[in-house]
């Protein structure tokens, strides 16, 4: 019988009901592959403890489950409600203030200290989620705003406030980002999330920080913000990763955009080689329900049809009732669809950058051969992992397994969509290497006697170099 693992990865937010040793470990056998620790929430003392919990099960269990850090980044909210919450009717005028304040009927306090400054008359700006929308009707460009109720709600306290039509001139990374960013970097988090990126700039920027402080974590662009999705090709050309962060996203934009851009943002991202994540609301209604909406179960299903590296989760498995319910549930999806109407193979268009050109060739043409011999695996060993990077992106229906010396791969790797990771450090020479490879996958059940093998490489082995080497071998 074949051990069989699930090619898209799900991604799942930590919090006080998943952050206990037992649960956290039923939800990785269940099939999660990253922990997402949200720095909007928590201090960095709780943070620490998941982070050594998540490193402690890894170790002791032998699994490879990685860390996104997600930084908050500038999101704007506005302050304590009178009551916790006011009643607002359309047409009313309401003053926002940068002036901390208890809001009432008359004015609402705004941690965003530049609004004044950043809004101008006219301009609509959405609160809660878009429940309650206001116009700028003047401002004095230092501390306050007068603005018109366009919907009639209910404000309470805390609640967030986007901008779209609105440059705003904060920076991504806050005060606040950058000591949670030294936090993740000095616990060597595998990957970085950046929020409301507008620009590659951002990135550019982030990446500097990383590289001077010696780390090696990869960063993923949130989309979130329209100016993202205007710059997106140059935001994707530098990031190492992508997350559709469909909740502002989705706020920001016309809701109904948010579909096609969804699919527009995969298909570039799978193009470039670049691991692409689907998040927010996912499966909601799991925060208080052991069952999902049917409506949910499409999302998920449509997710992966549409080729994301892995699929994620926030409240459900953060504060939920049913942590490991949700991930069993996801998986089931996720697994019914990689069974049936999956589209692999996508026979992608070497781009001709002469760095790469060879390597990128080599694993297109190792997916190639794999679907001509009907190949039950693509064996990569890597040590930067490049090569499980662009076979991945060409969704092969032979599974995809990376043999590596590089421990530090090994957690970052297991967000990209079909890959399995050992660990192997007996690099002597190519031929000997592949057998022993193959032997170790036979061995463990992944491939029976007389399957099709393909196997890449970069011959001399031991110098680590970009893969040149193709071979099809028989288990």
């Amino acid at each position: 019988m074949k051990e069989l693992h699930n090619r898209t990865k799900i991604v799942a937010t930590l919090g006080p009901a998943s952050a206990k040793k037992e649960v956290l470990i039923e939800m990785i056998k269940a099939g999660l592959n990253v922990c997402r620790i949200n720095f909007s929430h928590g201090k960095h003392e709780e943070h620490q403890f998941t982070i050594d919990l998540i490193r402690e099960i890894n170790k002791e269990y032998k699994f490879n489950v990685g860390i996104l850090a997600d930084l908050q980044g500038p999101k704007i909210r506005i302050g304590d409600m009178e009551n916790n919450g006011v009643a607002f009717e359309t047409g009313d005028v309401v003053n926002i203030v940068t002036t901390p304040k208890l809001g009432d009927k008359n004015s609402i306090y705004i941690t965003y200290t530049a609004f004044p400054k950043d809004v101008n008359a006219g301009e609509v700006f959405l609160l809660d989620d878009g429940k309650m929308q206001m116009r700028v009707l003047e401002t004095n460009k230092i501390d306050t705003v007068k603005a018109e109720v366009l919907y009639s709600g209910v404000l309470s306290s805390k609640k967030g406030v986007n901008l779209p039509f609105t440059k705003t001139s904060t920076p991504s990374l806050t005060d606040k980002d950058r000591e949670d960013l030294d936090f993740a970097l000095k616990n060597n988090i595998e990957w970085i999330g950046l929020s409301f990126v507008r620009e590659a700039q951002d990135i550019i920027d982030l990446k500097k920080i990383i590289a001077q402080q010696g780390s090696i974590a990869k960063v993923i662009a949130k989309i979130e913000k329209p100016e993202a999705i205007e710059n997106i090709d140059s935001i994707i050309d530098v990031t190492d990763g992508v997350m559709v962060a469909r909740g502002d996203l989705g706020v920001e934009m016309p809701m109904e955009e948010v579909p096609l851009l969804q699919k527009q943002i995969v298909k570039k991202c799978t193009t470039l080689a670049k691991p692409v994540i689907i998040a927010t609301q996912m499966m909601d209604s799991m925060v208080t329900n052991p069952r999902p909406t049917r409506a949910e179960a499409n999302d998920v299903a449509n997710s992966v049809l549409d080729g994301a590296d892995a699929v994620m989760l926030s409240n459900e498995t953060s504060v939920g009732t049913y942590p490991v319910i949700v991930i069993e549930s996801m998986s089931k999806i996720i697994r019914n669809i990689e069974a049936g109407m999956y589209p692999y193979y996508n026979d992608s268009q070497i781009e001709e950058h002469p760095e790469t050109f060879l390597a990128d060739s080599v694993c297109n043409s190792a997916v190639y051969l794999a679907e001509k011999t009907n190949a039950e695996a693509i064996i990569s060993m890597s040590w930067s992992g490049y090569s499980a990077y662009q076979i991945a992106s060409q969704r092969p229906k032979a599974r995809t397994y990376v043999f590596t010396a590089n421990r530090d791969l090994m957690n970052s790797i297991g967000l990209i969509w079909g890959v399995k990771v050992f660990y192997y450090d007996k690099f002597e020479t190519t031929d000997n290497t592949i057998k022993e490879v193959n032997n170790i996958l036979k061995e463990q059940g992944f491939v029976n006697e007389g399957d099709v093998i393909i196997n890449t490489a970069s011959t001399p082995i031991t110098e680590k170099g970009r893969t040149n080497t193709l071979k099809v071998s028989i288990a």
